[in-house]
């Protein structure tokens, strides 16, 4: 295409239709009225008892992939931003969006400071060594 084609600003040869990210996330940059803040590290999981949203048409194509990603496997949102080829920021919105439906459940990791001395571990597993 050259720059003087009609609609040529939307389209890159190498990487196909371009959509900018506000468009994926209607214009918002922050997730949901609940204020949710989604910590690259936070684990997304489908919910068991997630609603059928194959008929839900409000739900865009990028909704869609995270849900299948999160079918296949408990993820982090930066591993969610990696696999869909999104930005974070996009990700952030949507999952608000799904959370909101009750598709998913966010879980945090356990901060460092809550987890057992190492010292503790090491006696124990020595001690289970020795029975």
């Amino acid at each position: 295409m050259t720059e003087d084609t009609p609609g040529s600003q939307w389209y890159d040869n190498e990487a196909g239709p371009l959509v900018r990210p506000y468009a994926m996330t209607g214009g918002r940059t922050k997730p949901g009225p609940t204020g949710v803040r989604f910590d690259l590290i936070a684990l997304v999981t489908l919910d068991a008892g997630a609603p059928d949203v194959d008929e839900d048409t409000s739900l865009g194509p990028e909704h869609r992939a995270l849900i299948e990603l999160c079918r296949i496997e408990t993820q982090s949102v930066a591993e969610l931003a990696a696999d869909a080829d999104l930005p974070v920021g996009v990700v952030r919105v949507l999952l608000g969006d799904l959370l909101e439906l009750g598709c998913l459940t966010v879980s945090r990791p356990v901060p460092p400071a809550q987890l057992p001395d190492e010292r503790i571990l090491r006696e124990v597993i020595e001690g289970l060594r020795a029975l």
